[in-house]
């Protein structure tokens, strides 16, 4: 198996139109498990670490720009994502161990496209857009149309994935994150929830924005949840309400992880937790029906 090394943007695209059966990678950390476990048998490989215009976090005004290449650990460091960008920073402190964070990029975690991964929850309430370049042009979508699916983006032949645009926002007064594994640390999620909410000077609730991960074979976004928190305070009840129909508007699997049913239950009680964001309470996770 080949490795080349571009440097530059122009020596990736002559490597690709030349090599188009070459798989292109960052850190890795998904691609080299299923080579070395026999998923997938590429015989070149394009590695983009060296090419340095692919890395690094950038303020442009009106949006946050995060190069494909940039790593996890880069991410947990930003205090300019920390600021407009909390739930990110949360879901990535929970993603892997520190190496797989050092060497793991918000590329190559978008890629993957498996719905238990962390970033993606965040990159869909956070709005984020997808910056995409092929031969001849580059282009923009949504995150939720770039994702097809589990192991499936909206990428044409000779095209990468360059950076994601975070539009800048208003502060939201709650950003959380939180995700159910099989242990403590280095799980990969059965069940988790990103949510941004805005409150009103008095309580209400005026704006929600939420996100399942690990519940369907997409990111999981259910406007009428959303609607059943609007104009009402962010209380226990409110939040029971909501996570009636949470459970409804999921479409989780069984497998070795976890059944069917416990997710789906997983995904209203993801909701309740969001009551230690209002009264700063610690109560453990329900785990029953």
């Amino acid at each position: 198996m080949d490795v080349y090394n571009p440097h530059t943007m122009q020596e990736l695209r002559d490597l690709i139109s030349g090599h188009p059966e070459a798989r292109v990678f960052a850190g890795g950390t998904d691609l080299l498990v299923a080579i070395r476990r026999g998923a997938l048998s590429p015989s070149l490989l394009i590695c983009l670490d060296r090419i340095e215009s692919l890395k690094g976090i950038e303020d442009r005004g009106d949006e946050i720009f995060i190069s494909a290449c940039t790593t996890h650990a880069m991410i947990l460091r930003s205090a300019l994502l920390l600021e407009h960008a909390p739930v990110l920073t949360q879901a990535v402190g929970e993603l892997g161990s520190p190496q797989i964070r050092n060497m793991g990029t918000i590329g190559g975690n978008i890629i993957t496209a498996s719905p238990a991964g962390d970033t993606l929850p965040p990159l869909y309430v956070l709005k984020a857009e997808m910056e995409i370049h092929g031969p001849a042009s580059g282009r923009r979508m949504p995150i939720d149309e770039f994702i097809r699916g589990p192991g499936s983006v909206n990428l044409l032949h000779g095209e990468i994935l360059t950076g994601v645009a975070i539009p800048k926002e208003a502060p939201w007064d709650i950003g959380h994150y939180e995700k159910v594994g099989k242990r403590k640390a280095l799980s990969i999620a059965i069940a988790g929830l990103a949510a941004s909410i805005r409150l009103s000077g008095s309580g209400e609730i005026i704006n929600a924005r939420l996100a399942w991960g690990s519940l369907g074979p997409k990111i999981i976004i259910s406007r009428p949840v959303e609607a059943a928190l609007i104009g009402r305070p962010l209380t226990l009840k409110t939040l029971k309400d909501a996570a009636a129909l949470a459970r409804d508007a999921v479409s989780p699997i069984s497998d070795v992880r976890a059944g069917a049913e416990y997710r789906r239950t997983l995904a209203g009680n993801l909701l309740l937790r969001l009551i230690q964001c209002a009264d700063g309470s610690k109560a453990p996770l329900p785990r029953g029906g």
